[in-house]
């Protein structure tokens, strides 16, 4: 066993696929970077919160089984409905 969970077989299994190379039209139709949520690009903002307003996204966040970036969304949502 490896430190950090990472275990020999999966550190095995990463070199397997290593030395199986990859497919490069693949990678370049599928794009770099995270995927899209729908068909317009997304923009990425900073935001300033409070301890006390982060602390309730994360509740938040974890009663509905949401991650931080989705909670803000609906919150958003929400209020320009």
């Amino acid at each position: 066993m490896v430190s950090d969970g990472v275990t020999d077989e999966q550190i095995q299994r990463w070199a397997d696929e290593a030395e199986a190379g990859c497919d490069v039209e693949e990678i370049k139709r599928r794009g770099r970077g995270r995927p899209g949520r729908g068909a317009e690009p997304m923009q990425v903002i900073a935001l300033r919160l409070t301890t006390e307003e982060l602390a309730a996204v994360d509740a938040y966040a974890q009663r509905e089984h949401l991650s931080r970036s989705e909670a803000i969304r609906r919150a958003l949502a929400a209020y320009a409905a």
